[in-house]
């Protein structure tokens, strides 16, 4: 009868039904089973429904598990395997909020610590900016450069000037003279040095011949020509330190560490010394730069004493005990800047060039020491007696100067004959 057959059917969809919605909820993916089959619902399109439940399960559930895991289940993998990655799967949501709040705070002390660096920068660049205009604007220059072609490196002419200005060491000599004539060198790469040119050098200026030191009252671009043709190298600054002035910037720097090896009692100089070292006020070093009278080496030795005070100057106006004592740098700077002249073209940067070139070259790694010379007393008449330079040795001494190829350590014709004894 109809309705027999019918009730049937009713049954099995409510069981397929049944089946479909235990399969969804089942993470393991069981069917249900109903009441048997009539002949009228045939087992393939059974197997066909219960496939495609199985199927929305599974993609119901692989959904839910690829939102769990943020991508770490591969989508269509069994539902066991989705099960599992669900069940040990990190409680992410308070985990990632405790890391957002902790990385904030290295955020915010970079930036406090960058703000920091900015206004330190700006300050010290303000800070050398009002240096350098004081600095420039104090610097006694004037004519001195000849023009001449370039050569390798760059030199500095020191000169030691001493006008006779009522300081101390008359010894009857009068007008301007340079007491100190010193070429630093500084190449692009290798061993700066310093280098001395004996006062007495025997020069010809025009038809004339007279000691180098006396060509500074013709002119000081004659004096710097002269310079150039002793040594082959061509001058890129000059710097002259006035002796007065000597003994005010050691006086500032509160006394600077002298070594000498002999005891002496110079009248001419006023040089009062116990043999060994000591701390010299301005004074003293001044009077330790003038004496040659009572020197076993005369102005060779004299050569190397002011070295060694223009050397210790420098160390001592560098020291980190000096550079931390506001007062001291500045008082050194002012009584510096009084004391020195320099050329046209010179500038701080140049200014301070210069002194770490110094440094460097009274150094371990320097080259120090004066021109070679083929007669330490050449007698001229009307001049005196003079030192007759070995013009070529000294041409090739600085050219390897200039290139940095010369080796540290000491040069010149005392030198060699130290070396000898």
């Amino acid at each position: 009868m109809p309705s027999v057959s019918a009730s049937p059917l009713r049954r099995s969809a409510t069981a397929s039904s049944r089946s479909a919605s235990s399969a969804s909820a089942s993470p393991q993916g069981r069917t249900a089973s109903g009441p048997s089959t009539p002949s009228s619902f045939t087992p393939t399109s059974r197997a066909r429904s219960s496939q495609s439940d199985q199927t929305r399960a599974h993609s119901y559930a692989d959904r839910g598990a690829a939102r769990s895991t943020a991508g770490r289940t591969r989508i269509g993998a069994p539902v066991s395997s989705v099960a599992s990655s669900r069940s040990s799967a990190p409680s992410m949501p308070l985990a990632h909020s405790g890391a957002t709040a902790r990385s904030v705070k290295p955020r915010r002390r970079h930036h406090r610590l960058l703000t920091a660096f900015i206004i330190l920068a700006a300050a010290l660049a303000l800070a050398l900016f009002g240096a350098w205009n004081w600095v420039d604007s104090n610097l006694n220059s004037s004519q001195w450069l000849p023009g001449t072609p370039n050569t390798p490196g760059t030199s500095w002419l020191i000169l030691g000037s001493d006008e006779r200005d009522g300081t101390t060491g008359q010894d009857g000599t009068t007008g301007a003279r340079t007491d100190t004539i010193l070429v630093l060198t500084k190449p692009n790469s290798g061993p700066s040095s310093l280098i001395s040119i004996p006062r007495d050098s025997l020069v010809q200026v025009g038809q004339d011949y007279m000691k180098i030191n006396a060509v500074y009252q013709i002119s000081k671009t004659d004096l710097v020509k002269q310079v150039e043709t002793v040594t082959g190298q061509h001058i890129d600054h000059v710097a002259e330190i006035q002796f007065g002035g000597l003994k005010s910037v050691v006086d500032a720097l509160g006394g600077v560490k002298l070594c000498y090896d002999h005891t002496v009692d110079d009248v001419n100089s006023g040089m009062k010394w116990q043999a060994g070292c000591h701390v010299a006020n301005g004074d003293q070093a001044l009077a330790f730069s003038r004496m040659r009278y009572s020197d076993p080496n005369g102005d060779f030795g004299r050569a190397a004493r002011q070295r060694q005070v223009i050397a210790a100057i420098m160390s001592t106006a560098a020291s980190g005990s000096t550079l931390s004592n506001f007062g001291k740098t500045t008082a050194t700077a002012e009584a510096g800047l009084r004391a020195i002249r320099v050329d046209e073209h010179t500038t701080p940067y140049t200014l301070a060039t210069m002194a770490m070139a110094f440094r460097s070259a009274t150094g371990g790694s320097g080259v120090t020491g004066s021109l070679y010379w083929k007669d330490a007393g050449y007698y001229v008449d009307g001049v005196g007696s003079c030192v007759l330079l070995d013009t070529a040795k000294n041409h090739e001494l600085f050219a390897a100067l200039g290139r940095g190829e010369h080796k540290a350590g000491t040069v010149g014709t005392l030198a060699e004959a130290n070396q000898q004894q």
